[in-house]
């Protein structure tokens, strides 16, 4: 709702991102990640961007009022705040689908090593002297040799990941 406002009237206006921020003495960045609905302007800084687009807060906002409340900053505070929070949790929700995924790969890399370890390179004694075998083992052997060397680095990579990915 307030990401789309902010990028529809800054177009209707012929603003570009640059132009805005200029206005508002804030980087382009900011700009960017209000109208991703990455982040959220502060209250003064809602303001600001009201009168640099030369409408009211409440049309940012997504309201059509007629008169001005008394409460206004309080009204506004309310409506960032549920905004922060929505924004809080789809970081969260994120945050815990990247964990998660880390710890799983993790997981299936133990299990292909374990596999491996089970295995113990039985397809070294196949007969390399009909063509399908020799294809297949071939496979194998450049599918173990690459993941025992790109394996344990990929791991320790996911294991920083998980935590960092960690709720604190």
């Amino acid at each position: 709702m307030l990401k789309d406002n902010i990028k529809a009237i800054r177009k209707a206006q012929r603003l570009s991102q640059e132009e805005l921020a200029l206005k508002l003495n804030v980087v382009r960045q900011t700009i960017s990640k209000w109208e991703q609905g990455l982040s959220v302007p502060d209250s003064e800084l809602l303001v600001s961007l009201a009168d640099a687009l030369d409408t009211s807060v409440s049309t940012l906002l997504g309201e059509n009022v007629a008169e001005q409340k008394e409460n206004f900053l309080e009204e506004i505070s309310t409506k960032l705040e549920i905004i922060n929070l929505k924004l809080a949790k789809r970081q969260e929700l994120k945050r815990k689908v990247w964990h998660y995924l880390f710890i799983s790969i993790c997981l299936m890399i133990i299990v292909i090593f374990l596999g491996l370890i089970l295995l113990k390179n039985t397809y070294m004694e196949w007969d390399y002297n009909d063509p399908e075998l020799a294809i297949l083992g071939v496979g194998i052997h450049g599918f173990v040799w690459l993941f025992v060397r790109i394996a344990p680095i990929v791991f320790i990579c996911l294991l920083i990941g998980i935590c960092l990915t960690r709720k604190k």
